[in-house]
Parts: structure tokens; C-alpha cells; sequence
């Protein structure tokens, strides 16, 4: 499947933002598509993640709350609903997804970027 992240921009803390990952090519049930973030000079972070069939989510600590994941199976579209964005979150946010929910990531979208003004 390949995989295209958007929705990126600009934002003050406080503010929501919603990023869209749009897939194409294959896409099975049991795949699970999830989220990342890389801030400069920082390793990348999974952020969360759904399964393509059943919609189960899964968040990293430092997000849950605050950001929810959904997907639209006639659109293939997999979305990030950010809310109350701090600045520690400003970060290239990625896309990915996991063939098979095995969490190994198999395929990579391009990352967009998110700015949060303090």
C-alpha cells in the first residue's frame, strides 16, 4: 500500500489540527495503519494506531486524551484529530502501515509537518 500524509501547518498552542493519511493499493483487515512523529534532534515516536478492519486504536501515553485516530474505508483515508496541540508536540508527522497487525512497519508515507507557536 502506499501511503500519503497531509493536512500539516501551522498552529498555536491551544489549537486543534487534523492530518489525513490517504492509501492506496492494497489494504486488508487485519492491516494496521499507524502514526508517527520525529522533532528535530529527537528519535521518531509511534504516535497510535488503527486497524484497517475492526478500528481498534491504540495512542502513546503522551497523547491519549488529545488525539484521536479514525479511518474512512470509502475514502481510504486514515485520520489524526489533534486537539489542545502543545508545543512538544511539533514534530514531521508520518504515516505507516503494519501488513498483518504484527507491529512491524512495512511501508511508509511522506511525513508533513507540524508547527505549534507557544
Amino acid at each position: 500500500v502506499q501511503l500519503q500524509a497531509f493536512g500539516g501547518g501551522l498552529v498555536q498552542a491551544g489549537d486543534s489540527l487534523r492530518l489525513s493519511c490517504a492509501a492506496s493499493g492494497r489494504q486488508y483487515s487485519s492491516d494496521r495503519v499507524g502514526w508517527f512523529r520525529q522533532a528535530p534532534g529527537k528519535e521518531r515516536e509511534f504516535v497510535g494506531g488503527i486497524t484497517w478492519g475492526a478500528g481498534i486504536t491504540t495512542y502513546a501515553g503522551s497523547v491519549k486524551g488529545r488525539f484521536t485516530i479514525s479511518r474512512d474505508k470509502s475514502n481510504k483515508t486514515i485520520y489524526l484529530q489533534m486537539n489542545s496541540l502543545k508545543p512538544e508536540d511539533a514534530a514531521v508527522y508520518y504515516c505507516a502501515v503494519d501488513y498483518g497487525s504484527n507491529w512491524t512497519w512495512d511501508s511508509w508515507g511522506q511525513g508533513t509537518l507540524v508547527t505549534v507557536s507557544s
